[in-house]
């Protein structure tokens, strides 16, 4: 090959390498963690607030998929919420509904959703502002929190 080919070569697949790069770096999408801890609650014995939990999320343009465990908590978990609140570390109102799956006595479990955000709300995640909360028979109001951050 005449060293005009090799270069024309090299510059092809490197472009090739580049965009392919590109390409996973797209489907990978931004990350973001968060540790499940007792809420601390008002009125409610000690005892009752325990447990926990990890979180990952996934944003893929605007499509946010959560997942996510818990465990050892007090009483067996109701519900949980992908939520937004005005600051990280403020609690809000609650935007989506993550599905609940137990095992065994309800005290562990998984949670996960996919979720189309809109603007404000991809926003509020990257600015670390949406967090989970899992509910309990035992604590309706909130049981274990986590925000999610990069």
């Amino acid at each position: 090959m005449t060293s005009k080919k090799t270069m024309i070569l090299s510059l092809v697949i490197g472009l090739g390498l580049h965009f392919a790069a590109m390409s996973l770096h797209a489907q990978g999408g931004d990350k973001f963690k968060g540790r499940l801890a007792p809420v601390p609650a008002l009125g409610i014995p000690a005892p009752s607030v325990a447990g926990v939990g990890s979180a990952s999320a996934t944003l893929s343009g605007r499509k946010l998929a959560v997942s996510g465990s818990f465990e050892k908590m007090a009483s067996a978990a109701t519900v949980a919420h992908l939520c937004m609140g005005p600051l990280t570390g403020v609690r809000g109102d609650s935007v989506f509904d993550l599905t609940v799956s137990k095992t065994g006595d309800g005290k562990s479990g998984t949670i996960a959703g996919t979720f189309d955000l809109s603007p404000q709300q991809v926003d509020a995640l990257r600015k670390g502002r949406l967090y989970i909360q899992v509910h309990s028979e035992g604590v309706p109001n909130g049981h274990l929190m986590g925000w999610l951050l990069k």
